[in-house]
């Protein structure tokens, strides 16, 4: 992802307690710490919010959100159930629709479009999660490609959608924590056959042709630098 990003930007562990939510009593001063830390661009909403920013890569937008700052509590049972909240929710949208970017990479903690409501999906937040794939539809906004992590497992999810190009959710994880297996059950009726990687991993995201011909080269590579899949994909099919 170059020198900016991580596959899984901002999630629990480096926020607060595990599946960490915006009640976390210290989320500020974590917040504090993870700018002091990661050498990333500076956040979008100033010092009293989120981590929330984007960074470009020659010709690629790269849009890092933040899925523990505006998260509603996992037992909270009334308002609005979201987990990036009105404000990045709008600014995303916004910033997607004035992209000029052959590709344009959203970077989410958990998974974006795997439908299974388990675990820290996009899919236990129906509402805003069919929210945003409806903006993006409508908008009318060329070349998104999601890339996630948290599960421990590495897989690329693909949704179609009728009428427009399929979305795609390339999740990598993990490098150095435990890995798990994928559970006979587990439900995702997106997966790509033979993306699944059950073992320490990293992906690389490769750019090369030219501006009205872009693609990218997806690969994964095991912890020994074994190469495990790749894939194409142009820019010409995120249209």
């Amino acid at each position: 992802m170059g020198p900016h990003g991580r596959s899984d930007w901002r999630d629990d562990h480096d926020y607060g307690p595990n599946d960490s939510d915006r009640s976390y009593r210290d989320k500020r001063l974590t917040r504090e710490a993870f700018g002091l830390f990661w050498g990333n661009p500076a956040a979008i909403f100033g010092e009293g919010e989120g981590v929330t920013t984007m960074f470009q890569w020659a010709d690629v937008d790269f849009f890092l959100l933040d899925d523990r700052w505006w998260r509603m509590p996992n037992d909270r049972r009334t308002g609005d159930r979201t987990l990036l909240g009105h404000v990045q929710r709008e600014w995303l949208v916004d910033a997607l629709a004035a992209s000029k970017a052959p590709f344009k990479i959203v970077v989410l903690g958990g998974q974006g479009l795997n439908p299974v409501q388990r675990w820290e999906t996009f899919a236990t937040y129906p509402a805003e999660r069919e929210w945003l794939l409806a903006r993006i539809a409508e908008e009318g906004v060329r070349g998104v490609f999601f890339v996630s992590g948290d599960i421990h497992h590495t897989e690329l999810t693909k949704l179609e959608r009728p009428g427009t190009y399929p979305l795609h959710d390339l999740s990598v994880s993990a490098l150095t924590a435990g890995v798990t297996r994928v559970r006979a059950d587990d439900g995702n009726t997106l997966r790509v056959p033979g993306t699944t990687v059950e073992e320490h991993n990293f992906a690389t995201l490769d750019f090369s042709g030219p501006r009205t011909d872009r693609r990218m080269v997806v690969t994964v590579w095991n912890a020994d630098g074994e190469k495990k899949w790749e894939r194409v994909v142009k820019a010409s099919e995120l249209r």
